[in-house]
């Protein structure tokens, strides 16, 4: 008997801040490369009337989280704290401000998801060892079965990103978490 998921598509922190020329941040020109395939996904998604989050950090200046090297960035309600143009994000999508780096954390996503009917969360975005992975960890932590995305990812080195990867490959909640492409998915899409 064949298990039919509906799945969600969770994109997470695609935001201006994270694409500033200016600021030379080094995870700049990889994430730039995840641009296409996430809309691609995302196109693959709206033919099939699939849920589509874009979740974004929306911190405030004095977090908690800038009182180590972190600088603060994507601060709530500025423009660097939107999704970036060049993705296909529209009116009909759930765009999700969070207050730290999952995007379960304090926002209500797990019902939001459960309300529709969704059993496996698809996450891509920046940063794979970050952002990306602690909502990956976070969906299985609420019962949904998670797919992390190898090319809608990024970090801030092709090595971080890689090893991110791998380490979870293999792993023991293998299929409930699970590494591949997004064309792997396509072919999964109701």
């Amino acid at each position: 008997m064949v298990i039919m998921e509906k799945m969600a598509f969770l994109i997470i922190d695609m935001v201006k801040d994270n694409f500033v020329e200016a600021k030379e941040l080094p995870i700049t020109p990889l994430a730039k490369q995840i641009i296409a395939p996430i809309n691609n996904l995302i196109a693959e998604f709206r033919k099939r009337s699939l849920p589509i989050v874009f979740s974004t950090d929306a911190f405030h200046e004095q977090d908690f989280i800038f009182t180590g090297y972190m600088k603060p960035h994507s601060i709530a309600g500025t423009e660097g704290a939107e999704v970036i143009d060049e993705l296909d994000r529209r009116e009909e999508d759930f765009w999700l401000p969070k207050p730290r780096f999952s995007a379960f954390f304090n926002t209500g996503l797990n019902q939001w998801l459960e309300i529709r009917g969704v059993t496996l969360c698809a996450v891509g975005g920046i940063a794979t060892n970050f952002c990306v992975l602690t909502t990956v960890m976070d969906a299985l932590c609420y019962n949904f079965k998670a797919v992390l995305l190898e090319d809608c990812t990024a970090a801030f080195t092709e090595s971080i990103h890689e090893q991110t990867l791998g380490l979870y490959r293999r792993n023991p909640l293998y299929p409930l978490l699970r590494v591949i492409s997004s064309e792997a998915l396509i072919s999964e899409l109701i």
